[in-house]
């Protein structure tokens, strides 16, 4: 058995060829979205988060709005950029949301990506300390995220309230228990991957990692994988940990399947995402799906995940992605052992 959710990136344009042309068509497809997905029993529903991009950037009032209107389906983040967020807020964002869902968030975090704007994060009020990097300070910004949602109280209490206090210093409120044991980092590198096992985190791993071999992407991927793993026992955490890894997979089994995705690249690609950090890109899968099924038994990462998140078109709109999601849940999944 393996969990299969949905990530969405949210994109919308005002192009006419586009489903989704504003920032309300996005969001409330992806409502809609996350509800098909439940009602064809897929077990997650995960969104991007990126600023200045016409893409989804809040994700809490919608992961919200997703809770309220689903009852099983996970929902979550792959990922949020701890370089633009206060981790105190966030807290209670995520406390309010996770609780709405019935404690179904799964809050996929990270350092983030090459954003659109120059050191973006500047504009939220955040900056490195001397000397620090803003990967620093976005794994700084976990730390006091990972900590205050252990429900400690740390706050001095007012001894002349406007409401009577509990004994003790206070906590952030809402508190979601067990939310903790639900945050996952994403990594694309072995040293980040081996800090979030060591921090008792859960393990996100996207389409791309750094190059750090030459090797194949699904093997890197699984080697970081495994150091993700070996950190985790190392640190003497005893829950089970997670892995989710990402894929763009289409089954293909109408002529709309085959303009789509018929000629998608079936190779992975090596390139530069950021100046000097060289990065191997996973291979699209895009096949009828007996096809499918033995290439993917070939991908040694997916082999090492628990969950799998395929990647969607969110601008071929909902009733085209909710066929994208049931046939690899109906054609595919049973053929692999993962339903």
């Amino acid at each position: 058995m393996k969990n299969i959710g949905f990530l969405s990136f949210g994109h919308w344009s005002p192009s006419p060829q586009s489903g989704t042309r504003s920032a309300a068509d996005a969001l409330l497809q992806s409502i809609d979205l996350a509800v098909a997905a439940e009602e064809l029993g897929a077990d997650g529903a995960y969104f991007r988060v990126h600023h200045f991009a016409r893409q989804l950037a809040s994700p809490f009032p919608l992961l919200a709005a997703i809770g309220a209107r689903t009852k099983k389906i996970e929902i979550g983040t792959a990922v949020i950029d701890m370089r633009y967020e206060n981790p105190l807020y966030m807290a209670e964002d995520a406390g309010s949301a996770d609780l709405i869902a019935g404690q179904r968030l799964q809050l996929g975090i990270s350092r983030g990506s090459p954003e659109q704007v120059i050191d973006g994060y500047k504009y939220f009020g955040y900056a490195p300390e001397e000397g620090k990097t803003d990967a620093d300070m976005a794994r700084a910004q976990t730390q006091v995220l990972l900590e205050v949602l252990k429900g400690n109280g740390f706050a001095e209490p007012n001894p002349r309230p406007m409401f009577p206090n509990p004994p003790g210093a206070l906590r952030l409120e809402p508190h979601s228990p067990g939310l903790r044991d639900r945050i996952w980092w994403g990594a694309a590198t072995t040293p980040t991957a081996q800090w979030a096992g060591t921090m008792g985190m859960n393990l996100q791993s996207s389409t791309l990692v750094f190059d750090e071999s030459g090797k194949p992407f699904h093997v890197q991927q699984a080697d970081q994988i495994r150091a993700f793993r070996e950190a985790w026992t190392a640190a003497g955490h005893t829950r089970t940990p997670r892995v989710s890894v990402s894929r763009s997979i289409f089954a293909l089994v109408n002529d709309k399947d085959r303009m789509y995705f018929g000629n998608n690249n079936a190779e992975d690609q090596f390139g530069y995402i950021e100046p000097e950090k060289r990065a191997v890109f996973g291979r699209s899968y895009a096949a009828e799906p007996d096809k499918l099924i033995e290439e993917l038994k070939q991908d040694t990462a997916i082999a090492e995940a628990d969950t799998l998140l395929l990647t969607v078109p969110n601008q071929l709109g909902v009733e085209y992605n909710a066929h994208v999601i049931e046939m690899i849940l109906k054609h595919v999944a049973p053929g692999l052992g993962w339903r």
